[in-house]
């Protein structure tokens, strides 16, 4: 399961990454947190397309990161040499004692 989720986390990044770098760029700079008039989340909110895309592709690398960080946890608790043990089965060697007639104690 989380060889599936860290291939949709590196899709997700990638996809993110574009959506970024295909957005208007608003040439403000941090002015955009002091309150300039193209703030981040004006009046409008994000209304275009590409940012509410951006939006959805960040929620979802947010849960994603999330459900790995649980399947990763749950994994930390399984040890690989308990599933080992499963498959190996362990017997002690016998020792066959030939008694030999011309022998004395």
């Amino acid at each position: 399961m989380t060889d599936i989720l860290l291939i949709v986390q590196i899709v997700l990044v990638v996809m993110i990454v574009i959506a970024v770098l295909l957005q208007k760029s608003s040439s403000i700079g941090l002015g955009a947190y002091s309150g300039s008039n193209e703030s981040v989340f004006g009046a409008k909110g994000p209304a275009s397309f590409l940012a509410k895309v951006t939006f959805f592709l960040g929620f979802m690398f947010v849960v994603n990161t999330i459900a790995l960080g649980y399947f990763y946890g749950q994994q930390k608790n399984a040890s690989v040499v308990d599933s080992m043990m499963d498959k190996i089965d362990v017997s002690a060697p016998t020792i066959n004692v030939v008694k030999d007639a011309n022998t004395t104690k």
